[in-house]
């Protein structure tokens, strides 16, 4: 599917990405988003490569995924995610981490490793919102956080 159905457990490509949040490359860290269902759950796919700039200097001889972009990652998912659920008019704003909270990092990601990014919603109040994630790389958690963000207009 193209990222405009309206039925549970959809699809979002990159081309709909993109005009859905507001990052870009090198900054944008998913891929698609797949299992959508508006207001409730996504999982976002991040194929991890070596050309990516961070494994320039993280670490030389030793690439492993720092783990902030991972938590990046499960916030746009996130963010997708709030898109969905909204609509149209919330395309293109802007969400502002309030608090991560939790994190735990639990196995290194390297180049060649597809993350699966699992987000829930777990409450909404305004323009605020919570979420818990989970990355996985096959069946293992390699990061798991909960976070809030805002979401604010440009």
């Amino acid at each position: 599917m193209d990222g405009q159905s309206t039925q549970p457990g959809f699809t979002i490509d990159i081309e709909r990405i993109i005009s859905m949040i507001p990052h870009r490359y090198p900054f944008l860290l998913v891929d698609r988003v797949v299992d959508v269902v508006p207001g409730e759950s996504a999982v976002g796919i991040k194929n991890v490569t070596a050309n990516e700039p961070h494994f320039q200097g993280h670490f030389p001889g030793r690439p492993v995924m720092p783990g902030v972009l991972i938590v990046e990652a499960m916030a746009q998912t996130a963010a997708v995610l709030v898109v969905a659920a909204l609509g149209k008019e919330a395309e293109g704003k802007l969400v502002y981490f309030m608090t991560i909270e939790n994190a735990r990092f639990r196995k290194p990601v390297v180049p060649g490793d597809q993350l699966r990014l699992h987000c829930r919603k777990e409450r909404q109040r305004a323009n605020v919102w919570k979420f818990s994630g989970e990355a996985r790389v096959d069946d293992t958690v390699v990061a798991e956080a909960v976070y809030t963000a805002m979401i604010m207009d440009r």
